[in-house]
């Protein structure tokens, strides 16, 4: 059982985990610079920023969410006094990923802290740099009883999951969520899977160009389109294609200029191994736009490819890279075809200015979440729920949802020792008729 039982005490070292982030502010960007060349305004919003505004909400409101809820009794068990009470699962495993190795460690840290739980936080080996940071922060913050950091590779992750645990939160790739599944259904161990998948990104037609092409060129290439909530492949209505692709090409020469590989803004491949596999995935016979690479520095140009195979390498899997397919659709049946052959995704996003084909879109499709004319933004509300369906994930967190996440809710009902009914005892002679007029009101 976790030994952060007090709110008090939760509320007290997440005040302190807040004064340290903010202390080692620039160390942070110095150290994502150095793992991946990640650009410090893309570090400041999409790590620092977003992890000092999740623990600001949570200590305002950690003992609030921990106190026990009233609820409203059943008229069953009346008189009584009916409760939510939160306590912590206990043990916590939390496995974090390369991509954003700072904040998806933090925030599932912030919320299982904020629900009293020890646990173990497995950084990336991936971003070394990182995950070294986060080991002198955490050390500065928490006792060695409280969290502890540990680090190591596939294997060391494989024997971490051999132990038991009270619950296992996972941010990753499909690949490896199946296994965390299989090692937690060892011990029936609850778990939440935060994953990935084919993004699609439908651009209607009538839909505002302009604003369109600035929002998807944010929303995929930032992070060097490292991103699992990124639009994956772009499903444009016909009509629309040139002149869409027309502004694509000019946006990402606005954003990154005529040789991205020069520009501070463009973040790089996280390692070999990953630009090798989208280093494949680039047919030069599609390439609209970009296409060129530098495997020194593991550096992939913003790529436009037009309309790939739906049973290309580009198409099979989720891309998790800066290459963007182009795919053009005529009707509805065309849209539900494509994104129909491919697993559930975390996102899904409909740029229009049709109120109704928006909504036809949103309940077409089993998606974790999405936008309307934007992408990836649902991701900084914390009071949306994120995570995905399906093969793109299992549970969700952010604000007060990752607190319940990594809390257990257990029933209580208070029941005061006068107003007995005796009608629910035994011996039932002649009660059954009564019984059944009076749950009919009910």
């Amino acid at each position: 059982m976790s030994i952060l039982v007090s709110p008090q005490k939760r509320k007290k070292l997440l005040k302190k985990l807040l004064i340290s982030i903010q202390n080692h502010e620039s160390a942070i960007i110095e150290a994502l610079q150095n793992d991946f060349k990640k650009p410090p305004f893309e570090t400041y919003i999409t790590e620092i920023n977003y992890v000092i505004s999740d623990l600001k909400h949570t200590i305002s409101n950690v003992e609030n969410w921990s106190k026990p809820k009233r609820v409203w009794p059943s008229i069953l068990n009346f008189p009584s006094s009916d409760y939510i009470y939160t306590e912590p699962y206990g043990r916590v495993l939390i496995i974090a990923p390369w991509n954003y190795p700072f904040q998806l460690a933090m925030c599932p840290l912030i919320a299982a802290i904020a629900a009293g739980n020890t646990i173990v936080l497995k950084p990336s080996e991936l971003t070394f740099n990182t995950s070294q940071l986060i080991t002198k922060i955490v050390e500065e913050v928490f006792d060695v009883k409280e969290v502890v950091v540990v680090h190591g590779g596939a294997e060391f992750t494989q024997s971490l999951l051999e132990k038991r645990w009270d619950y296992i939160f996972f941010t990753g790739s499909v690949f490896v969520g199946k296994i965390v599944a299989q090692a937690a259904a060892i011990n029936l161990t609850p778990y939440t899977l935060e994953l990935g998948g084919k993004n699609p990104c439908i651009v209607d037609e009538g839909a505002d160009l302009e604003i369109a092409v600035k929002r998807i060129v944010w929303g995929k290439f930032i992070n060097a389109g490292q991103t699992c909530i990124a639009p994956d492949y772009i499903l444009v209505q016909g009509k629309e294609k040139y002149n869409f692709v027309e502004l694509l090409k000019k946006e990402i020469i606005r954003v990154y200029g005529e040789n991205p590989e020069e520009s501070k803004d463009f973040a790089r491949i996280i390692n070999s191994k990953n630009w090798h596999r989208l280093n494949e995935m680039i047919d030069h016979t599609k390439v609209l736009f970009g296409g060129i690479t530098n495997e020194n520095e593991k550096y992939i140009s913003p790529t436009l490819l037009d309309e790939p195979s739906l049973n290309s390498e580009v198409m099979k899997d989720e891309i998790f890279g800066p290459i963007l397919p182009i795919i053009s659709y005529h009707d509805e049946n065309d849209l539900e075809n494509i994104i129909s052959k491919y697993e559930k995704p975390l996102a899904l996003y409909v740029f229009t200015n049709d109120k109704k084909f928006a909504e036809r879109m949103i309940a077409k499709f089993t998606f974790g979440g999405g936008c309307v004319n934007d992408c990836m933004v649902h991701f900084s509300n914390h009071r949306l729920p994120f995570g995905g369906v399906g093969y793109s994930g299992i549970g969700a967190y952010h604000g007060k949802l990752g607190f319940d996440s990594f809390s257990h809710q257990k029933a209580i009902v208070k029941k005061p020792n006068w107003g007995d009914n005796p009608i629910r005892y035994a011996p039932y002679k002649n009660k059954l008729n009564f019984i059944k007029k009076v749950l009919s009101w009910l």
